[in-house]
């Protein structure tokens, strides 16, 4: 029999655990927080928000995992990938694979610990919070859901095919021929609506509509789309949309028109509070190295200026060391570059 799990099953991973679960699929929730390991286990996955659902679920903490998985979907911060992924590459089959649904740029290092052959990733396009020990909140629209989801060298179809209808017992999967194109895309949302939400201490909502931080966002999202062309990426459409065709611009003019679309585009995920912000509450340490922190690093790579991305990773880390507070005034802190 097929063994399935998910690693890292928190806000996202409990929900997609419960979709898998609800629809007939088995799967291993694996989390290293026990309180919330036993939550799963005594009253089943909470899942309210845009739906609502109790779900009796199989959850385990990582001392408890034993033989081997077929597919393991890992959804980890990035913070610890080389420690967790040569932990988990003892616990995966000969032909499984590791699937990672991780932001920023994720899979040259997985594969650089298990191979290229037993190496995916996956792009989620939606959004949940954990907000108490086994309930999450989904805060993305149910039509808004989607994964796209590509390969590395030496997947066979058998496989893709084998995760791909794992992933559809809970929404569609978009096959990605395009993975750098696709994870580019999803890197310039992350770092505009994650990175700027967290600075504002709010939702993706609260930059999405408020001028002052949507005049900041359409700047942070050109930073984006310069540094990607740059790095040779071609971006892939997001829900069947060409966001460089839509945000890109070269003068005012077109400016002005893409910063109108922006609430427009982001209207079913406005309610997406950013996981950054999420650890920031919590008192962790956040990701923004691997998501505004890696458009920053090809930046200077490829010689192309990222102020924008600078100076999100700049009041991110104060927020995380405490000299400052996640809030809507500190959009006045790049007054200076806009």
């Amino acid at each position: 029999m097929k063994r399935y799990a998910i690693y890292g099953a928190g806000s996202l991973g409990t929900v997609l655990g419960a979709y898998i679960t609800q629809n007939g699929g088995k799967i291993d929730l694996i989390n290293r927080n026990q309180a919330h390991v036993d939550a799963l286990r005594k009253n089943g996955a909470i899942i309210n928000g845009t739906v609502n659902m109790t779900v009796p679920v199989s959850a385990l903490t990582p001392d408890e995992m034993s033989g081997e998985y077929d597919v393991i979907l890992l959804l980890t911060k990035q913070l610890l990938n080389r420690e967790v992924v040569t932990f988990l590459k003892g616990h995966l089959a000969s032909d499984g694979v590791i699937v990672t649904l991780q932001n920023g740029l994720p899979e040259p290092g997985v594969a650089e610990i298990v191979g290229s052959s037993r190496t995916m990733g996956c792009v989620v396009e939606w959004g949940a919070a954990l907000t108490a020990p086994g309930v999450c909140t989904l805060t993305s629209e149910v039509d808004g859901l989607s994964f796209h989801m590509g390969k590395m060298e030496g997947i066979t179809e058998e496989k893709f095919n084998e995760v791909k209808d794992l992933l559809e017992l809970m929404c569609p999967v978009h096959e990605e021929t395009n993975l750098i194109g696709a994870r580019w895309s999803k890197l310039l949302i992350n770092a505009t609506f994650s990175g700027l939400g967290t600075v504002v201490g709010g939702v993706f909502g609260d930059v999405s509509e408020v001028p002052a931080a949507r005049k900041v966002a359409i700047r942070c999202m050109k930073e984006c789309i310069d540094v990607g062309h740059a790095a040779g990426a071609e971006f892939a459409p997001v829900q069947g949309k060409n966001i460089t065709a839509l945000f890109y611009y070269k003068g005012a003019i077109k400016r002005a028109i893409a910063t109108m679309l922006i609430p427009i585009a982001m209207k079913k995920h406005r309610n997406i509070e950013p996981s950054m912000l999420q650890d920031i509450k919590k008192g962790k340490a956040c990701e923004v190295d691997a998501i505004n922190g890696v458009v920053c690093e090809w930046g200077k790579k490829c010689g192309v200026k990222t102020p924008i991305n600078d100076k999100i990773v700049e009041i991110i880390k104060k927020c995380e060391s405490g000299e400052l507070t996640p809030n809507a005034e500190n959009i006045k802190l790049f007054d200076g570059l806009i």
